[in-house]
C-alpha cells in the first residue's frame, strides 16, 4: 500500500472512530435534544473540539439577544445568530426567517465552508437542536448540537455552572 492510501485509510479509520464515538453518546441524548445529525457535544467539550480544529469551524449562540443580555455569553463564541426573535410587542417568540443565511454569512467571514464543523448552543439545549436539524436541512455537514446548553435545563448542568469562560453582554453587541 502507497503512503497516500495508508493516509486515506487511516484517516478513515478515524472517522469512523469519531463516529463511533459520538454515536454511542447519542442514545444518552434526550428526543427534544435529538438531531438529524445526531452530533452532539456536552459544553465541557466545546472548548477541546473547537482548538483541535484550529479556527476550521464556527460557533454560533442561538439565543436572542436580549438572553444574551440577561444571563451572558460564552467568550468562545463566534457569532450571535438567534433561531428565535422576541417580538417587540406580544414578547413571543418568533422564527427569525434570516437564520440560515445569516448562518452562510458567518461561515464565509471566517472562510469557511458548509462542510466545516457548526457548533450551536442555546440556553439548555432544545433550541441548538432545533437549528442544527435546519442548518443539516440546508446541506451544512457537521453540525453539533452543545446537549447542555449555556444555562442547562438541571442544576449543575451547561456552560455556565460548569465554570466554562463567559462573559456578561449587552443586546446589542456581538459575542466577538
Amino acid at each position: 500500500m502507497n503512503h497516500a492510501l495508508r493516509i486515506v485509510a487511516f484517516a478513515a479509520a478515524l472517522l469512523t472512530l469519531d463516529a463511533a464515538c459520538i454515536a454511542a453518546e447519542a442514545s444518552a441524548v434526550p428526543e427534544a435534544k435529538q438531531t438529524t445529525l445526531g452530533l452532539y457535544l456536552t459544553s465541557e467539550e466545546v472548548p477541546p473540539f473547537l482548538a483541535q480544529r484550529g479556527g476550521h469551524s464556527l460557533f454560533v449562540d442561538v439565543r436572542a439577544p436580549e438572553e444574551l443580555a440577561s444571563s451572558g455569553v460564552a467568550t468562545m463564541v463566534d457569532a450571535n445568530v438567534p433561531l428565535f426573535l422576541l417580538s417587540s410587542g406580544d414578547g413571543k417568540p418568533r422564527p427569525n426567517p434570516d437564520f440560515v443565511a445569516q448562518v452562510e454569512s458567518r461561515l464565509a467571514a471566517k472562510g469557511l465552508t458548509k462542510d466545516d464543523a457548526v457548533v450551536v448552543m442555546c440556553r439548555t439545549g432544545r433550541r441548538s437542536a432545533l437549528a442544527a436539524s435546519l442548518l443539516a436541512a440546508f446541506g451544512f455537514a457537521h453540525v453539533y448540537s452543545v446537549v447542555d446548553g449555556f444555562e442547562g435545563d438541571e442544576p449543575g448542568a451547561g456552560w455556565k455552572s460548569k465554570g466554562l469562560p463567559w462573559r456578561p453582554i449587552t443586546a446589542t453587541e456581538q459575542p466577538n
